[in-house]
């Protein structure tokens, strides 16, 4: 991710390496378009302050990317823990060492990963659990503490939709494809409306479980109560048991 005209010059080895790389702009709608099993290389060297906006961006937006930081000697000083980076590398660093650091930052955040999966919202049988907010995805039917929930056909598809990716960023645009379908041909402005719906009908104890990335879009934010020691999952027959 960089603002350079020329991508290849903010860290050269990497060119030499058997990766595929993609080149983004440094902008928050960036963080909507990078793939799955993602290092991002972010380019630090001559603009310290828009690369810590975007990390800060990156960790607000629960996107669980490892991040490795292309920094130019005098940069080193500047960089502390609250930047939330997996790695720094200097732009001048050999390919032996940007192919270590790519391997290191990939296993870092794989660990990382599997040892939060415990939290994810359980979806067993077309249930899915989040917390006091239940989902049935078969039944078309929600639930907030055992109090069924008066959704709309659209905002029950969005409720499931972001409940299904917590975590997850979505843009305006996304979730106007993916709800409502590619021959919809109204405005994203749709979609603010039915967040602030669903918001309403949440109510204001809840209603913060569809947070808002600023200038990206919005996401399902899995209740605090979420840990391995809380979620359940609904067994075969009908009963709660433990989650995994």
């Amino acid at each position: 991710m960089t603002f350079s005209s020329d991508p290849a010059s903010v860290l050269p080895s990497l060119a030499l390496l058997s990766y595929r790389v993609r080149v983004l702009p440094m902008d928050a709608a960036s963080m909507v378009k990078m793939p799955e099993h993602t290092v991002l290389f972010l380019d630090a060297r001559d603009d310290l302050a828009t690369a810590k906006t975007i990390c800060n961006l990156i960790q607000a937006s629960g996107l669980a990317i490892p991040i490795v930081l292309v920094l130019t000697e005098g940069g080193f000083t500047v960089v502390n823990t609250q930047w939330g980076v997996t790695d720094v590398v200097v732009n001048t660093a050999s390919p032996a060492e940007v192919e270590c650091r790519i391997r290191l930052a990939s296993q870092r955040t794989a660990d990382v990963s599997h040892s939060d999966e415990p939290s994810d919202a359980a979806d067993v049988n077309g249930v899915i659990r989040c917390g006091e907010l239940v989902v049935d995805t078969d039944g078309y039917t929600a639930s907030l503490r055992s109090v069924p929930l008066d959704l709309a056909y659209k905002e029950f598809e969005l409720l499931k939709y972001l409940v299904q990716h917590p975590g997850r960023v979505f843009t305006r645009a996304q979730l106007l494809q993916e709800v409502w379908g590619y021959d919809y041909y109204g405005g994203t402005r749709t979609v603010d409306v039915h967040v602030r719906r669903l918001r309403a009908k949440l109510g204001t104890e809840y209603d913060h479980l569809i947070g808002t990335v600023r200038n990206v879009g919005y996401r399902f934010d899995l209740p605090e109560s979420m840990s391995p020691s809380h979620s359940t999952t609904v067994s075969d027959d009908g009963s709660d048991g433990a989650g995994h």
